[in-house]
């Protein structure tokens, strides 16, 4: 039983759920990049449930650990409004990250080696790493990232889905940077200390922009290297146009210029899709 003073609703939306089914997904595509989807369904299945399980409790344990900013700035959240105690929050968030491990025990060692390294960044994020300049950016992007790479470790093939992992982690970054000048002002009144507000507005966005840029250079190795075909390559052209055109749009508008980068990258992530499924089809490019 997680706690007394929780109601079932509160608990839920202690995982934003949409955003761990979403990891979920993303883990699901780097285990099919890698051709392991219907080879090791079991295997793509473990994953796919650790990786929901462990982003829910991260979130969940964030929101623990928020609770205080949170009574002043998002009163509406479910520990501040009474929906679930701080404690039987904690405690579902263990709950929760014990089922990722579980999960992640029936997974070979180097998925099992990414799973606990994403534990433990997740369980010290808000406290060691969220208040860093570019720190904190830096680790959600890879965390974010690593959802296709896991995919890929838990059925034996990192190749392409390691190169998704590195062009997600940097596409996330620039979008995590782009947010935060979006929230510029109220995270300075709340005394955060974020890339923008230590280097300032457009310095940052410079930093976001050159990360994203390495990561369009990067596109075409999975082509390159062997492990996709022509179609990949010419699904993943739209995506780089978005994302470089949500770039520069952010300089003018931050919250439309970070939106349309989230698009660009979704189209980024089908392109790989897009290219394995051509390569499963006789004869595919």
């Amino acid at each position: 039983m997680v706690g007394t003073n929780a109601s079932l609703g509160g608990l839920l939306e202690l995982t934003r759920p949409v955003n761990a089914l979403v990891a979920g997904v993303l883990t699901g595509i780097g285990a099919f990049v890698a051709g392991g989807l219907l080879a090791a369904p079991a295997a793509a299945a473990a994953a796919v449930g650790a990786t929901a399980f462990a982003t829910a409790a991260g979130n969940a344990i964030n929101d623990y650990f928020d609770r205080g900013i949170d009574a002043i700035n998002q009163p509406d959240r479910p520990i501040p409004r009474g929906a679930v105690s701080p404690r039987a929050a904690l405690a579902f968030s263990a709950a929760l990250f014990a089922g990722a491990v579980l999960l992640a025990l029936t997974l070979p060692a180097l998925a099992l080696a990414i799973a606990v390294v994403n534990l433990l960044l997740l369980i010290a994020y808000t406290q060691l790493f969220k208040g860093l300049p570019g720190v904190g950016n830096a680790v959600v992007a890879a965390l974010g990232g690593s959802t296709f790479l896991f995919g890929g470790a838990a059925v034996g093939d990192v190749a392409a889905p390691g190169v998704l992992f590195v062009l997600a982690a940097l596409s996330t970054f620039t979008r995590e940077v782009i947010k935060d000048v979006e929230d510029l002002e109220g995270d300075r009144e709340e005394g955060l200390n974020t890339l923008p507000i230590a280097i300032g507005e457009r310095p940052a966005l410079w930093v976001g922009t050159a990360c994203l840029l390495v990561a369009v250079l990067a596109s075409p190795l999975p082509y390159l290297l062997g492990a996709l075909g022509v179609t990949y390559l010419l699904a993943v052209l739209p995506a780089n146009v978005v994302m470089l055109a949500a770039a520069a749009s952010s300089f003018r508008d931050p919250t439309t210029g970070q939106k349309r980068l989230k698009y660009g990258m979704f189209l980024a992530a089908f392109a790989f899709v897009v290219g394995r499924v051509a390569l499963e089809i006789p004869g595919g490019i």
